[in-house]
C-alpha cells in the first residue's frame, strides 16, 4: 500500500506540474478581454441613459470636491508634516536605540528574503498586468497628479523668518495663482510624465497588443520598487531627527537610511531571483518545506531573539536547560517510536492517555505548589501527552516511525531554544518596552495568523468529528468566543491571565495580547474552516475510504486541501481583520502604531497637539497593508480556480 501512495503521489505532482505549464502556456496566449475606445466606454458605462448620466454627473461632482477638500487640508499651512517626518523612526520601532539599529535591518533582511524565496517558488504564474492595464495606471495617476495640482489653492506667503503673513481680516495672505502653478514644477513634471507614458502605450501600441503583451507582476513590482529606492540618492526628501532636533528639508536622506534600503532591494530581487532558479530543480518540493517552516520561526527568532539580544547564562543551559532538552528529545521519542508500532492497539492508547492524565496533574500541581517544577518542562510533557494521544495514526513502517521520532526531536529542540532565549533579560537599552510602533503590530498581526491558523483548523475538524467529546469541547469554545467582545478578551489576557498561571509563572503583556489575539481568531477561523469542510462531498470520504487511506492522510491529503481552497475568501478576510484589529493595542497601554501617532507625536514639546497628521500616516500604512493582502489573494484564487468550477 505504502509504495502504491508513493507512485500515486509521484502521479499527481507530475500532473500538477503538467497542469501549470499548460496554465502559463494559455495565460501567456490568451488575450485580455476586449477593450472599447474611450468614447464608446464612456457612452457604455456612464452616460447611457439619463439616470446614469445624472448619476455620473452627481457623484463625479462629489468626488472632485472631496478629493479637492483632502488635497487642501493635507497642503494646508496649518499642517505640521514635520511631525511625520522627524518621528519616522519612532513610528515604526519607537525607542529603538540607534546604537543597535542594524538588528532591525537584519530583521527586515530575513523577511525579505523568505518573501523573495515565496514568490520565486510559487506557482501561481498567471498573466501578470497587461500593457493596456499599465497605460490606463500611468494616464489614471497622471491625471490624478495633475488635477490635484490644479485643485490646491495658492499656499500662504511667509515673513522671512517663517511666520505666516495675514492681512486685516487676519486671513493668510496667499501667493498668486501662476506663482503658485510656478512652484510646483516637480508635481507637473511626475504629473505630465505618468500621463504622457500612459499615453504614448495606448497610442503607440495597437488595440490587440495593448491586450495580449504582459509584464510579471513580480517583476514589475521589483521595478517600482527600485525606482522608490533610487530617489532615496537624487531626491531631496530631507534629513529629519528625533525630536526635531534636525530639520533639512533641502537634501538628500543620510546614508544610514540610503544603504540598507538599497541593500534590502537587492536583497528580496536576489531571493526571488533565487527562488525561481530552485523552482526548477529536484529538490522544489523540500525546499518549499523548508522556507515554509522557516516562516513559522521568522516571527519568533527575529523579535524574541535578534531584537531583543538575549543575555544567556551558559552555567544554566549547561547544568539544567541542554539536559532538559535531550531528555524530552530522546525519552520523548523512544516512548512515540513504542507508541506508533503497528499492533500496539489499546495498550498505545492507554498510555496515550495515562500520560496525558499525569500532564494536566502536573499544571494541577503547580497551581497549588505542590511540587515545583520548570514551566518549560511541564509544557514539553504537555505536548508529549497529546502527541502520544494522537501517534497511533502515524503508525507504519521503521523509517515513517524515525522521520515522526525526528520531527518531535526537531520541535523540542527548538522549543526549549525559544523558551531560554525568551526567558533570558533583554540587553537593549531603551527607556520603555525594548521595541513598539509598527514592528509591534507586525508581530501581533504574524502571530495571531500563524497561531491561530493551525487551531482553527483543529477546533473545525473537531467540531465536526464524530466522538461527543471533541466536538461537544471544540463548540463550547467557539461559541463562547464568539459571544464575548474582543476587547474584554484583549483586557483578560493583558490583565487577568496571570492571576490563573502557576507560582513563578508570568507573561508579559505583549505575549499576553498575542495569545488573546491568536484564541479570538481562531474562533472565527473555525468556522469559515467549517463551511469549506461541509462543501466536501460525501465521495470523497469514501474514495480515500477504498483506497485505504487512514484517518489523518484522508484528513491532509484529501479533505483539507479542498475545503481551505474554498474558503480562501472568508480565511483572507478574517486576516485583513485581524490585522487592522491591531490598532486596540493602544488601548491596554501597548506602545503600537497608533499609539505612537495619537498620544506620543502629540506629547512631544516640538509638536504639542499635533494628532491629525500622524493619523491620516497611519491609516494610510493599515490601508496599503490590506489591500495588498486582498489584492494577493484575489491572485491566489485566480490560480486556485476558486468560483470557477
Amino acid at each position: 500500500m505504502s509504495s502504491e501512495l508513493e507512485h500515486l503521489a509521484r502521479g499527481t505532482a507530475e500532473l500538477i506540474a503538467s497542469a501549470d505549464e499548460r496554465e502559463a502556456e494559455e495565460a501567456a496566449s490568451r488575450p485580455d478581454e476586449p477593450s472599447l475606445p474611450p468614447l464608446e466606454w464612456l457612452k457604455v458605462n456612464l452616460f447611457s441613459s439619463v439616470l446614469n448620466t445624472v448619476l455620473t454627473i452627481v457623484f463625479g461632482l462629489a468626488g472632485v470636491l472631496a478629493y479637492q477638500r483632502l488635497l487642501n487640508w493635507a497642503f494646508s499651512h496649518e499642517r505640521e508634516w514635520d511631525a511625520v517626518r522627524v518621528n519616522m523612526r519612532a513610528l515604526f520601532t519607537f525607542t529603538y536605540p540607534s546604537s543597535q539599529y542594524g538588528r532591525i535591518w537584519v530583521t527586515l533582511g530575513i523577511v525579505l528574503a523568505l518573501a523573495g524565496l515565496s514568490l520565486g517558488l510559487s506557482r501561481m504564474v498567471g498573466q501578470g498586468f497587461s500593457l493596456k492595464r499599465i497605460s490606463t495606471w500611468c494616464m489614471a495617476w497622471g491625471g490624478a497628479v495633475i488635477a490635484g495640482i490644479l485643485l490646491v489653492q495658492p499656499h500662504a506667503k511667509r515673513s522671512p523668518d517663517g511666520e505666516v503673513l495675514l492681512d486685516a481680516d487676519f486671513e493668510p495672505v496667499r501667493e498668486s495663482f501662476g506663482t503658485a502653478m510656478a512652484d510646483r514644477g516637480w508635481w507637473w513634471l511626475v504629473g505630465v510624465i505618468l500621463f504622457a507614458v500612459g499615453l504614448a502605450l495606448w497610442v503607440v501600441l495597437g488595440d490587440v497588443k495593448r491586450r495580449t503583451t504582459f509584464v510579471g507582476a513580480v517583476p514589475f513590482t521589483l521595478g517600482v520598487l527600485a525606482f522608490a529606492v533610487s530617489t532615496l540618492w537624487w531626491f531631496h526628501w530631507g534629513n529629519y531627527g528625533q525630536q526635531g532636533d534636525i530639520i533639512e528639508p533641502g537634501r538628500t536622506v543620510k546614508d544610514s537610511a540610503k544603504l540598507p534600503w538599497t541593500v534590502m532591494w537587492l536583497v528580496l530581487t536576489g531571493a526571488y531571483l533565487l527562488g525561481q532558479r530552485l523552482a526548477t530543480t529536484d529538490r522544489a518540493g523540500s525546499i518549499r518545506v523548508v522556507v515554509n517552516f522557516s516562516w513559522l520561526l521568522a516571527p519568533f527568532i527575529t523579535f524574541w531573539v535578534i531584537l531583543r539580544d538575549p543575555q544567556i547564562d551558559y552555567a544554566h543551559v549547561v547544568s539544567t536547560d541542554l539536559p532538559m532538552a535531550l531528555g524530552f528529545m530522546i525519552g520523548g521519542g523512544a516512548v512515540l517510536f513504542f507508541l506508533t508500532k503497528p499492533g500496539v492497539g489499546e495498550a498505545g492508547r492507554i498510555v496515550g492517555v495515562g500520560l496525558f492524565g499525569l500532564a494536566i496533574f502536573n499544571w494541577v500541581a503547580a497551581f497549588f505548589g505542590v511540587y515545583p517544577m520548570l514551566q518549560k518542562a511541564r509544557i514539553s510533557f504537555l505536548l508529549l501527552a497529546l502527541v502520544a494521544l494522537a501517534a497511533h495514526n502515524f503508525a507504519g513502517e521503521r523509517s515513517q516511525r524515525l522521520r515522526f521520532v525526528c520531527a518531535w526531536a526537531g520541535v523540542m529542540a527548538m522549543l526549549h531554544y525559544l523558551v531560554t532565549m525568551i526567558n533570558a533579560p533583554s540587553t537593549v537599552d531603551a527607556p520603555d518596552e525594548f521595541v513598539g510602533g509598527f514592528l509591534v503590530t507586525v508581530y501581533i498581526a504574524v502571530f495571531t495568523m500563524i497561531f491561530s491558523f493551525p487551531l482553527g483548523i483543529l477546533l473545525a475538524l473537531g467540531r465536526t468529528s464524530t466522538l461527543p467529546i471533541f466536538r461537544v469541547l471544540s463548540t463550547i469554545y467557539i461559541e463562547t468566543v464568539r459571544g464575548v467582545p474582543f476587547i474584554t478578551i484583549l483586557f483578560f489576557f493583558s490583565t487577568f491571565l496571570n492571576i490563573f498561571l502557576p507560582d513563578g509563572m508570568e507573561i508579559e503583556q505583549l505575549a499576553a495580547a498575542g495569545l488573546g489575539f491568536a484564541l479570538f481568531s481562531a474562533a472565527y477561523l473555525a468556522e469559515n474552516i467549517r463551511g469549506g469542510l461541509q462543501a466536501v462531498r460525501r465521495g470523497q470520504y469514501e474514495a480515500s475510504d477504498a483506497l485505504g487511506l487512514t484517518t489523518v492522510q484522508r484528513t491532509g491529503f484529501i479533505v483539507l486541501p479542498q475545503a481551505l481552497r474554498v474558503s480562501i475568501p472568508p480565511l483572507v478576510g478574517a486576516t485583513i481583520s485581524t490585522f487592522k484589529e491591531t490598532s486596540l493595542l493602544a488601548i491596554i497601554g501597548i506602545i503600537d502604531f497608533l499609539r505612537v501617532a495619537n498620544s506620543v507625536i502629540p506629547g512631544q514639546t516640538v509638536f504639542l497637539g499635533v494628532r491629525m497628521e500622524g493619523l491620516l500616516f497611519v491609516c494610510m500604512i493599515y490601508w496599503i497593508g490590506a489591500y495588498g493582502m486582498s489584492k494577493f489573494s484575489q491572485r491566489l484564487e485566480r490560480h486556485l480556480g476558486v468560483g470557477e468550477h
